[in-house]
Order: C-alpha cells, then structure tokens, then sequence
C-alpha cells in the first residue's frame, strides 16, 4: 500500500496523519505543546519541545503503521514563527518567538520614524506589523547575546519552524516561497533591500527550494525508517489544499487559534487592497501562484481564554454548548483581540474587549458573543477579499466547524454558502502537496478532484440584516480598539 504522511505543525499542537494515496485517513497522532508568556505581549515555546512534538508523533505512526511504503511526507508549520539556533549544534540559541508575539513593536516604530515604512509595504505588500517574521528576527538580532555571537562566529542560523526542524532531521536548512512570504523579507525570493532595512544577514537565513517536489528525507533514530520529504509549506497553504481551493477564486478559513481566510489568486501576484496580504500559495517545479490572505488572530484563543482563563465553562466545547442555549447574546459585545487585530484592521495594540454585560448576563451569553465576534471578524475579511474575487462559497475546516450555531452565523454575516470540510484539512494538505512533489498525482489541480467537500450551510438573514449588523460591528470596532 502507498502511504502518504501529513505532518502538521501547529500553533498548540503537532498532528501526524497517514493516508492512503487517494487521502483517506488510517492513523493519527497527536502531539501537545506549550506556550509560553514570559512578559506581557510575548509568545514563546521552546524549540527542543516542538521537535520532540514532531519526533514522537510520526515515531508513534511509523510503529503502528498499516503494512506499507511511505512514499511522501508534507510538512507543515505556523508561518510567521521564528527562532534563532546554532548551525554547528543545532541547539537553539533562542525560544520560538511566535506569531502572535508583539515584542518586536519597536522595531517597527523605528523602522517608521526612520522614514522607511511606506517603503517596506510597498515591496513587501505587508503593513508593519509584528506578525510578521521580519520584525522578530531583527529583535533578535539587536537583543539577544547568544545571537550575537553565534553571528560573530559564523554559526547562526535564523529561520522559520520548517528550516529548523527539516536542519535537525536531516533534510537541510530550507523553506519554500509560500513561507518566505510571510517573512516580510520578500516573495518568492528574499528582497536584498528588505533585508537591508531589517538588518536580517542573508547568510544566516535558509535556502528557497519548491514547495512540493524532491526535498530531501528526514530521519531520526527513534524511527524505524527514513521518510522521503516531498513537500514543505506555511499551515494555512496547506489548509487552502486541503480544502481543495487550488483553483482562482476557491476561498477556504481555517478556524483554530485564530481564524485565517485565503483565497486562490493565480500565477500573478495580486494587488493588496483592503487590508489583505500577497501571499504565495505554492510553488511546484518552479511555478509560483498566489493568494490573497486575510488572517483573524483570536478564535479558538479566546474560548480557551473564556473557559480556562476566565472559568466560564469547563472546557471550549462546553462554552459552545452554553451559547446554544441561548437565543441571543443578551446585548454582549466580545471584541476578540488577544493577539491585536489583524487584516482588514491591523491594530496590533487592540486589545479583547466584552462590553455590555448586565446582572443577568450568563456564560452562555458570553459565549454566544464570542461565537458571534469571530463570525463578524471572518465577515470582515470575506467582504474585503470579495472586492477581488467573486467569493460564492466558503469552505471551512477546524475543530470550531464542529459548531453548527458558529457556521450559522458565519453564513448570516458574510452572506455566502459555508461549506464544512474536513476538520483536519491542513494535514490532509501538506500529504497531498506531498503526494504532488513526488509524482504521485500529476499536478495541485488533482487535489481539487480528490478533496471531498461536506454539507453547505446557506444565509438565513437577508442583505439589508447584515447591511445593518455588519455596520454596527464596525462602529463597536472602532470604539473598543480604541479603549
């Protein structure tokens, strides 16, 4: 039998997933990881913890794995993170400082007041903000000793997640286009003048290779055999294959720790508008396409933030189920801001917002809100992704598509058909990607033909409703960033 492995590196947890070679799941592991908040704004996990996520949840499905070859792996991981390690030991040198971590603000104030902001969104096609790569690596670099001279001696190696854990396990320090373009240091090759203006040493930064195709193997001497890695890519890529939008105008969200909405764009790189990103979906034997990106950066964080953080219900799950049991969110307003706002916004000094709570609010409430809030949020960014591309349907995945209450009321506020996939689509990406890098399937136009899709969810409210309510979330938008 052909096995296909996706391997997904995500933001709370590593997932390891085989396939069969027409996609169809045999075995999963899963592997959690932790964050951490040393100070307020910074997200951090260590980097030796991430790649043991990595290591014992593939070594649990090579052990257990149904009689096969394992002819593809695909690799996936979360974006915009980045770290700093030695090229001699492999040691890292620094934490993972993540995607949602704001410390490098100060870079990018200086950046501004040195007159060069205008110049790094017009070649970048990004705003300036610390979501993005760019500014981390260069407060790494401006701050941290060990950087310092590990760059001295000649052994500092600065990356995305992909570069680290493909250097440790053997299949070389490099990345691909997709992920380059969410670096801010340009797409699909690094801009010599971005990398100028952020200080970023070109020598210290990972080779560009394909996407999909030959990328090397990755071993480790817990596993029972070499995988031959055939495709390396950003989780929302994979999840925009997986959701089979390989086509212009396919639009997928995946809902997890925030929601993040792509939009298939084509082999030409579009003209940021609305508050969207140029981002580069793939690319295979040297061909490039694009999307348009318009990432959420609070979702599943703000459940876990309510429940677990605030006690409002014992679990995420159990704060959805209170909000079904609710016909409204009783004049509550949740503005979901822990990581600031993203695209069409971008306010990264926003912060979450719940207003409008009285004697008889009620968990179920607050949660219905929140449910709400993120429906608004995707809205947001659907209305401003539709002044590109004609976006007729929606398709979603993630463990927050499990609620029918949220696709609902996603239906409702962007007012196109919600079509459910599957909930595991950024694995089932990365093994297809994977599956088109080693000739399995001829090209990512086969991924359309072999992704199923699920039931679709239609607007119930009508165009004057969502005219009304949309226009009065965006005036308590701009009254909450505000606070």
């Amino acid at each position: 039998m052909t096995l296909l492995l996706g391997v997904d590196e995500g933001t709370s947890a590593v997932k390891a997933v085989l396939y069969d070679a027409d996609l169809r799941p045999l075995a999963e592991a899963r592997r959690a990881k932790r964050l951490h908040h040393p100070r307020p704004g910074w997200v951090e996990q260590d980097g030796e913890e991430v790649l043991t996520a990595v290591v014992e949840a593939v070594a649990e499905l090579l052990q257990e794995a149904p009689e096969g070859e394992i002819a593809a792996c695909g690799l996936d991981h979360q974006g915009e993170s980045v770290l700093a390690w030695d090229a001699e030991t492999g040691s890292p040198l620094t934490p993972i400082v993540t995607w949602q971590d704001k410390r490098s603000q100060e870079v990018l104030d200086q950046v501004e007041a040195d007159g060069l902001g205008e110049e790094v969104t017009e070649r970048s096609g990004m705003p300036l903000d610390p979501y993005f790569s760019a500014g981390k690596l260069a407060w790494l670099l401006d701050h941290d000793d060990a950087v310092a001279k590990a760059r001295h001696a000649g052994t500092l190696r600065l990356g995305t997640v992909d570069s680290f854990l493909c250097d440790r396990l053997g299949a070389g320090f490099a990345t691909d286009p997709a992920t380059a373009s969410r670096t801010q240091l340009g797409a699909p090759e690094f801009d010599p003048r971005l990398l100028e203006i952020f200080g970023v040493p070109v020598d210290a930064l990972p080779a560009i290779a394909d996407t999909a195709g030959d990328l090397g193997v990755l071993r480790h001497d817990s596993w029972p055999m070499e995988v031959p890695l055939r495709a390396r890519c950003p989780d929302q890529q994979a999840a925009l294959a997986g959701a089979g939008c390989v086509e212009p105008g396919l639009a997928k969200a995946t809902y997890g720790t925030g929601v993040f909405v792509l939009a298939h764009a084509g082999t030409d790189r579009p003209e940021p508008s609305g508050g969207l990103l140029p981002t580069v979906a793939w690319g295979v034997d040297g061909r490039v396409e694009w999307a348009l990106d318009g990432g959420v950066f609070t979702a599943g964080a703000l459940l876990e933030w309510l429940s677990g953080d605030l006690g409002l219900a014992a679990n995420p799950a159990a704060l959805v189920d209170a909000a079904g049991q609710v016909d409204d969110a009783g004049g509550v307003r949740v503005l979901p801001a822990l990581a600031g706002m993203g695209a069409p916004w971008w306010r990264p000094d926003a912060r979450a917002v719940i207003a409008g709570a009285t004697s008889g609010t009620r968990p179920g409430h607050i949660g219905r809100a929140a449910l709400e809030a993120i429906a608004w949020r995707v809205a947001d960014v659907v209305t401003a992704v539709r002044e590109s591309v004609d976006v007729e349907v929606l398709r979603v995945d993630g463990g927050l598509t499990q609620s029918d209450l949220l696709l609902a009321l996603q239906a409702d506020a962007a007012g196109v058909s919600v079509q459910r996939g599957a909930v595991d689509a950024t694995a089932a990406g990365a093994a297809a990607l994977a599956a088109v890098g080693a000739g399995i399937w001829g090209s990512t136009l086969e991924i359309g033909e072999r992704i199923p899709t699920g039931e679709r969810i239609e607007p119930r409210a009508d165009d004057a409703w969502r005219e009304r309510e949309h226009a009065a979330w965006r005036e308590f938008v701009e009254r909450a960033a505000a606070l």
